[in-house]
């Protein structure tokens, strides 16, 4: 049974660029619809007790009959509860050490990243995320569809950015650009260090 990750600050504590009113109804609607759908397809199943992580990783394994529902519910729950993780109050600036020696190696600096990043969010046709991936040869910058997962590609995700518009209709309404922007003023980078170390 996969139950709502708690989150570590308030859902007004991301204000003025994420507003508590979307953070409310993200958080105990949407991630809690996407869990009530994932827990329903497993259920009776071995995958009731197998971490979402191992479950995404490999699909394949899903039977073919619930598989789109896992694949579609089990995604929205894992890219959720890391998105939560990802931001946090008064975060933000730039990432340290090895994490922002990594990214100027990739992408050229700090700025050149964060303009390839929005640009991925901004590119993403309909609904999806943007991601930095850790893969076996480096680092990169990706597109996912709906609620598909890198982990399903064997990359291991880094920063994460919903791009759903229910993530950003209340306050940003059409203007993801604005949204985007607003966004990298609560980027939780302790964060993103720690899964970098991993």
């Amino acid at each position: 049974m996969f139950e709502l990750p708690k989150l570590e600050y308030a859902y007004n504590a991301l204000e003025p660029f994420i507003d508590e009113q979307t953070m409310t109804i993200h958080h105990t609607k949407h991630h809690q619809a996407y869990l009530d759908n994932l827990n329903k397809a497993v259920a009776g199943t071995p995958l009731e007790q197998t971490a979402v992580e191992d479950i995404l990783k490999d699909l394949n394994k899903v039977p073919e009959g619930i598989r789109t529902a896992v694949r579609n519910h089990g995604g929205g729950h894992y890219n959720h509860s890391l998105f939560w993780k990802m931001m946090a109050p008064g975060a933000g600036g730039q990432p340290s050490g090895a994490l922002s020696d990594a990214i100027t190696a990739k992408f050229g600096g700090f700025d050149k990243f964060v303009e390839q990043f929005s640009a991925s969010a901004m590119g993403r046709f309909g609904s999806g995320w943007a991601w930095l991936v850790s893969t076996p040869g480096g680092m990169e910058i990706v597109s996912t569809a709906n609620q598909d997962t890198p982990l399903s590609e064997g990359k291991m995700p880094l920063l994460a950015l919903d791009v759903w518009e229910h993530s950003y209709y209340l306050k940003y309404q059409n203007k993801r650009a604005d949204y985007v922007k607003a966004w990298w003023n609560v980027v939780n980078w302790k964060y993103v260090e720690e899964l970098y170390k991993r």
